[in-house]
């Protein structure tokens, strides 16, 4: 019997591409998967879904799934799709208690896994339950048939999408819900900013329950017809090997040249400390595959990108200049640097994506900066940066918090042009004209670009009454060489309202960097830092620890960082008590996605 899958736009794409051109490779295994393969199989997914649901439908119903990254992953999610439910994708990762919150949560009809995962599966359901998903232990996934059996239908409902989690780094994590429409909004507006293409080979290294490996790395490039190529979980070195593979003296003929690498800004640091131990051989075929001329697109996201790595990326590479962009899970991507290298502001995420809308609200009042206003500090002789809390709309924001009204409420305001409500992101900007950029055939890469000064939470100090963004602390310690790793925070103060203090792994030069051969310390800190910032904004406090704990999008959750090495809230508190500095391990942090 034939099967059928949704006319929902991703399968109308799926369908158009060539059925024999390769859609997912196993970088390690070195399998293939045609695009026609991967229609059969979703279809036929689909219908097994369906039929083990225990007779309920599946529209807008939660499916939860734990599978590993690769081919039976994106079936898996795509089948979901297909059937008109809610993907509610699991980190293998997590612990079974968290597992049992998002579940209970999103009031989940399925647990799906894969026969990896089906242990973890039975753990999580065996006790502690609130509710009662349906174990449906998935079958390896077999390739169906590679002929055009599978039709296009009508969809039937419009409840199907995904359901993300927040990391709750405040509260309970919350369900970000991306209706269908939603993910092809964000899909189409990054296809047409970074202009995927059916020519592209994407290294997928990121792990798949966050909206950058799910919308950036997987749907957009199925959308374009690329072919994506996982390695999961991320190795450097396995990195290295398969990025120089095709310019080896002896090429291996299946290995493509990656054209396409996306991930987030510690993976560039590690990648780049252990270049110099490969083989000269490889060496220099890894240099040759980040060349311009055969890399295509270099992007960072997620976290800041420190100048440093920025810098030496470009060194190594040949002169290829990565791409930083800023999203997160409720908005897909909003902001992006352009393709052409003098659009790549050292320290900008550029300008508002295709269908995104962005505007800036005063951080006391709340009320929205005028364009003429954000733009002070390039017209005036006396520049003023004026901050201003992100605020986005358009049809790539989420819809709401699952089951959680009152934090959808809270998120949200009202536009006074009656044309919707705008998404608080809680993210601090300003906008700066940059001379030589914005001037590229990209219409929406114009004018004043954005630069991220972090979040109004935990990294906006107010430090005897100014501002101070901790990120372009962090940007500036990055640059000295005693630095590896820094968090700036700010502590509670009565003189000074909240002082700033910084938490540092130092560099193996930093280790003897001090007086007499010892540790760099506060006082070599503030020395350092005195031609580079205004004292304001130097640390009055530096802890030395071994590591800063991140989540897997390379994030630090500051609130659990100052508790952890200070014992006191974030800007709470008296902060009389001055510690020491001391040697220890920062552990147990969970950052936001």
């Amino acid at each position: 019997m034939a099967s059928t899958l949704p006319r929902l736009p991703i399968f109308e794409a799926l369908k158009k591409h060539d059925a024999t051109s390769t859609a997912v490779v196993h970088s390690l295994s070195g399998r293939t998967f045609t695009y026609g393969e991967l229609v059969n199989d979703i279809a036929a997914a689909k219908d097994k879904l369906q039929r083990n649901t225990n007779g309920k439908g599946t529209e807008g119903e939660r499916i939860a799934f734990l599978v590993e990254n690769g081919y039976d992953y994106v079936v898996t999610l795509l089948s979901i799709l297909a059937a008109h439910a809610i993907a509610v994708p699991l980190s293998p990762a997590f612990p079974a208690h968290e597992l049992r919150y998002i579940l209970d949560q999103s009031e989940s009809l399925v647990l799906l896994s894969s026969e990896k995962f089906q242990e973890k599966a039975d753990e999580v359901l065996k006790e502690g339950m609130e509710t009662s998903p349906i174990n449906y232990k998935q079958d390896k996934i077999m390739l169906g048939k590679t002929d055009d059996y599978v039709t296009l239908e009508d969809p039937t409902s419009d409840k199907g999408g995904m359901m993300l989690y927040t990391s709750g780094t405040t509260s309970r994590p919350k369900g970000v819900v991306l209706p269908q429409a939603v993910l092809t909004a964000q899909s189409m507006s990054l296809l047409e900013a970074w202009e995927y293409s059916s020519k592209d080979v994407l290294l997928h290294v990121l792990p798949l329950h966050h909206i950058h490996g799910t919308v950036n790395a997987l749907l957009t490039p199925l959308f374009a017809g690329s072919i994506i190529e996982f390695q999961f979980p991320f190795n450097a070195t396995a990195v290295w090997e398969r990025l120089a593979a095709p310019f080896l003296p002896n090429p291996d003929p299946s290995k493509k040249p990656i054209t396409f690498l996306t991930v987030v800004p510690t993976i560039y640091t590690r990648l780049l400390s252990t270049h110099s131990t490969l083989t000269p051989e490889l060496q220099t075929a890894t240099k040759t595959a980040l060349n311009p001329s055969n890399m295509r697109l270099n992007i960072s996201g997620s976290a800041a990108l420190p100048t440093p790595v920025k810098s030496a990326w470009t060194e190594l590479s040949g002169g290829n200049v990565l791409l930083e962009r800023y999203g997160m899970t409720e908005v897909g991507m909003a902001l992006s640097c352009g393709l052409s290298f003098a659009d790549r502001i050292d320290g900008s995420v550029g300008w508002p994506l295709p269908s995104v809308q962005v505007r800036l609200a005063d951080l006391e009042t709340g009320e929205i900066i005028k364009d003429e206003e954000q733009n002070a500090s390039s017209t005036t002789s006396n520049p003023t940066e004026v901050l201003g809390q992100i605020q986005l709309r358009g049809p790539t924001i989420f819809k709401e918090y699952w089951k959680n009204p009152s934090a959808t409420a809270k998120e949200f305001v009202e536009g006074e042009d009656g044309q919707g409500k705008w998404f608080k992101t809680g993210d601090v900007a300003i906008r700066r004209v940059v001379p030589g950029a914005g001037k590229s055939t990209q219409p929406w890469a114009k004018g004043p670009a954005y630069f991220i000064l972090g979040r109004q939470s935990s990294d906006i100090l107010k430090t005897g009454g100014e501002k101070v963004s901790a990120l372009e602390i962090e940007r500036e310690m990055l640059s000295l060489p005693q630095v590896s790793e820094v968090a700036v925070v700010g502590l509670a103060s009565e003189a000074w309202g909240q002082k700033v203090a910084a938490v540092v792994v130092l560099s193996e030069m930093g280790r003897t960097a001090g007086k007499g051969g010892k540790a760099w310390s506060g006082l070599d800190m503030r020395r350092a830092l005195k031609e580079l910032l205004v004292s304001y904004k130097i640390p009055q406090e530096l802890k030395i620890v071994e590591s800063i704990r991140r989540n897997a999008m390379g994030k630090v959750d500051k609130k659990s960082l100052v508790r952890e090495v200070w014992g006191e809230e974030v800007g709470t508190g008296i902060g009389n008590a001055v510690v020491s500095e001391v040697n220890g391990v920062v552990s147990g942090l969970n950052g936001s996605v």
